[in-house]
């Protein structure tokens, strides 16, 4: 019998416990592929933005707090600033009440120069400035609804007490623009009565060397006014609001995930404790007829490892089809879960966490069990 043999014959001994081992590891591998990915996608949102052109001039007092849409205006003359987008929120449902859909109104005329990672068409961004109820629509959620360019939906506000009748005209591309939907700003101006408000502005600059420079001009320019500004970089605005909303959302996944990892380590490594103590006699006779100590201890390294990197394979495989379902559960999680991936780097540390429980689980126990001498194990036995 040839060493892998002896250690497939091992394994199977006890399959039932083989087994529950190895489905514990893919679970635990799961759940902290799954709860990692949240801290995952926010770090890569603060990756994708760290050299972008974009500033956010929002209310000094909040996002919650309007300003002037003729704040516009003044903007465009500050030095260094190419373009600038009123944006405001329209927070909407489609047909379910309970799922809400990020719905934003935006300024037409510049979508392209100031967004261009939303990837939008010409021919799009044309229909987007011709028509007054047009309507871009992130890719995932075109899947997730079914819906088609050129499909008209409506879609029924929350935030507002008025209903949106729009027109799909274009797709957004899904990293960029995230789960969303836009439309005119105008066209919700109209529907409101307008009220000549926004919750922020876009600024385009020319490079981020100028981004100091125009954030303390145009904070200047409406200092001690009823409607003071407070404009920062997009990297800022992310860390400051979406990190100080969820960092204890993100701090918590961490930790469950540490729990996780560290209770499967310990039920691992007790299941396999209890199934070297089965087999000291073996061990010793083993050890007796010839076998080094450090070949026993390699043998069971092995079988570990191969439980570990099993179950390694089969949570990151339940991992990846759970995360490629999300589109399609996307009415039960929100729009959040839309934007969550599972990435190559979670995938990598979930399976060597699980490797590394399944080498430990074998490696101690053994070297623990085949320290003491032969003739004592035997006689022990």
């Amino acid at each position: 019998m040839n060493y892998l043999s002896l250690v497939l014959r091992n394994l199977s001994r006890n399959k039932r416990r083989t087994i529950l081992t190895m489905l514990s590891i893919t679970v635990s591998v799961f759940i902290f592929a799954s709860l990692i990915s949240l801290p995952g996608l926010i770090n890569q949102v603060l990756r994708d933005r760290a050299n972008s052109l974009r500033l956010i001039c929002h209310s000094k007092a909040g996002f919650y707090y309007m300003l002037p849409e003729a704040y516009r205006r003044r903007i465009e003359t500050v030095p260094h600033v190419d373009a600038v987008a009123a944006y405001s929120v329209f927070v909407a449902t489609y047909q379910d009440p309970k799922v809400q859909l990020g719905v934003l109104a935006v300024d037409p005329d510049n979508i392209r120069e100031i967004f261009p990672d939303w990837e939008v068409t010409a021919d799009a961004d044309h229909q987007f400035k011709s028509i007054r109820t047009a309507a871009l629509v992130s890719t995932t959620l075109m899947e997730a609804y079914g819906w088609k360019v050129g499909q008209s939906i409506m879609l029924r506000g929350t935030m507002y007490p008025v209903n949106l009748q729009l027109t799909i005209v274009g797709t957004l591309s899904e990293a960029g623009a995230g789960p969303r939907v836009i439309f005119r700003r105008d066209y919700m101006e109209e529907l409101l009565g307008r009220p000549g408000t926004a919750n922020l502005f876009w600024v385009k600059v020319d490079s981020t060397r100028s981004a100091p420079e125009v954030i303390a001009a145009i904070d200047e320019m409406f200092a001690n006014s009823p409607n003071e500004t407070a404009t920062e970089t997009e990297v800022a605005l992310i860390k400051n609001e979406l990190m100080g909303n969820l960092s204890l959302m993100v701090n918590g996944a961490k930790f469950l995930a540490a729990i996780v990892i560290f209770t499967i380590a310990l039920v691992a490594a007790n299941t396999a404790a209890m199934g070297v103590r089965e087999r000291r006699h073996e061990m010793a006779v083993m050890r007796a007829i010839g076998f080094t100590r450090n070949s026993i201890v390699g043998r069971i390294l092995v079988e570990g490892l191969i439980v570990g990197v099993t179950g390694g394979v089969l949570g990151c495989a339940l991992a990846y089809v759970g995360f490629e379902l999300l589109p399609h559960v996307a009415k039960a999680l929100g729009p959040l879960a839309l934007a969550v991936m599972l990435s190559g780097r979670t995938v990598t540390y979930s399976f060597l966490i699980a490797a590394l429980i399944g080498a430990a689980s074998g490696f101690i126990p053994a070297t623990l069990a085949t320290r003491g001498d032969i003739s004592t194990e035997l006689r022990a036995v």
